[in-house]
């Protein structure tokens, strides 16, 4: 069968077409324990999209390296299974190559310790509401992942109905984790690994409350701070030879805090609690970290968001920014395209003269981390004055590596916007709005910068 000239050209140009619209991402995985490569781990290339969908699977090589070929331009996520525990490495869109960190495994490694065990308390409708939090510190040397069947271990009161339970590891988002039951009542264990950096556990649980409860956390490990929370309208007092300091807390006036530092196994912390009283709500929904961790402990059930509910901090505080974010990231945005126009323009015109231009520091854009809250940027300070540099020449070289810079920063928004707008972080209006002021000043600086070339 002879395909028409015209028919060919036209496969041809759809051929072509899908090849040019394919994007390539290329990566080593790195065992971070020993400083090499890690050959023949698992890599996972996974889509952004509705959820976290597998796009391609491949096998690190003999040298720790891999590659991936897909056609969307969304957000992805480069996963390594090391051991049998998984690492993550965001790939914003337009990202060429990353490394990912994988640690070797332990079922017991040294330095894993407890930072801090919070439990914050209110009473609503005849119930004791309970939220602990556990921030578990793995300061390893070389880093090391601890891993078993009884991970991370604690006790509940007789009674407690478990509600929700999360783990968090370090810069990631609360995924939900069931605590197993031990064998022993009231004994329960995360089975989740302990990577290096913080891991956070939070168990929010229901007791029956007659008025007054005794309370006996038997912490099964020494601790640099042991906190507890509660309404100023109930009481506490210390039981069995505990001792707590009272503390006040700027953040939560509403709250009686008492604390002990520096407590060992066996150490008693027995309290006892009566009356009732409800912690105040955080205004605006926005957490902000206390003791390593997060809860929404006052606010209903529908009102946590984010992975697994997102218990939130122990302690609440509004987040000042809430109402301005998008105000200020499109002034942020604006900044940049118009730092970048500015640049262009007056390396253009050293060129052109062959000249030397007094040249300004210019300051790295601000990268923001991925996490569900949008983080102060430094542009937001008040600019100092700054002096101007040696006169500096200009090189060719020079604008393609500034809009280099200022692509990546756009892209990092970009990317950030679409994490989340996939966790409901914000409006589909926020969303839309903030999108397209972003897609703009992408595509000129991409015009520019292709003009120029």
């Amino acid at each position: 069968m002879r395909l028409s000239p015209k028919f060919a050209a036209l496969i041809l140009t759809i051929t072509l077409g899908a090849y040019a619209a394919a994007e390539t991402v290329t990566g080593t995985v790195k065992n971070a324990t020993t400083g090499k490569p890690a050959p023949g781990d698992d890599v996972v290339l996974i889509k952004l999209g509705n959820g976290m969908e597998e796009a391609a699977r491949t096998k690190a090589d003999s040298k720790g390296n891999f590659s991936f070929k897909y056609d969307d331009q969304g957000p992805h996520l480069i996963r390594a299974i090391h051991q049998g525990v998984t690492y993550h490495r965001m790939a914003p869109p337009g990202t060429t190559s990353v490394e990912v960190e994988v640690n070797d495994v332990a079922k017991k490694v040294d330095g894993v310790s407890l930072t801090a065990d919070v439990m914050r308390f209110q009473v609503e409708q005849g119930q004791l509401e309970v939220m602990r939090l556990f921030a578990v510190s793995n300061t390893s040397n070389p880093p090391k992942t601890q891993m078993n069947d009884k991970n991370f271990e604690f006790y509940l009161p007789d009674g407690a109905k478990i509600v929700q339970s999360t783990a968090t590891t370090a810069g990631g988002n609360p995924l939900n984790q069931a605590p197993v039951p031990q064998s022993e009542k009231n004994r329960y264990a995360f089975i989740f690994p302990l990577r290096p950096g913080e891991t956070r556990f939070e168990v929010a649980y229901q007791l029956s409350y007659p008025g007054t409860i005794t309370i006996d956390p038997k912490s099964l490990y020494g601790m640099q701070h042991f906190v507890i929370m509660l309404p100023k309208t109930m009481q506490f007092s210390a039981e069995g030879g505990a001792q707590f300091q009272s503390m006040n807390d700027p953040q939560q006036p509403d709250a009686n805090v008492q604390v002990a530092t520096m407590t060992q196994v066996g150490q008693p912390l027995s309290f006892k609690l009566s009356g009732e009283g409800m912690l105040a709500a955080s205004a605006g929904g926005g957490p902000t970290q206390a003791g390593g961790g997060s809860s929404s402990m006052g606010q209903a059930p529908e009102a946590r968001s984010g992975p697994g509910g997102g218990l939130g901090p122990p302690i609440d505080a509004p987040d000042p920014l809430q109402q301005w974010r998008w105000p200020i990231i499109g002034g942020f945005v604006l900044a940049l395209a118009g730092g970048a126009f500015y640049m262009t323009k007056r390396q253009r015109a050293a060129v052109a003269s062959g000249g030397v231009v007094t040249d300004y520091e210019v300051p790295e854009p601000p990268q923001q981390p991925i996490t569900p809250r949008v983080s102060r940027p430094a542009a937001l300070a008040p600019a100092p004055k700054v002096a101007p540099a040696a006169p500096a020449a200009v090189t060719p070289q020079a604008a393609p590596a500034r809009a280099s810079m200022l692509m990546e920063a756009l892209k990092e928004e970009l990317f950030q916007l679409e994490v989340e707008h996939k966790q409901g972080k914000i409006t589909q209006q926020e969303y839309e709005k903030a999108k397209a002021a972003l897609d703009g000043t992408l595509a000129l600086a991409i015009k520019r910068d292709a003009q120029k070339n």
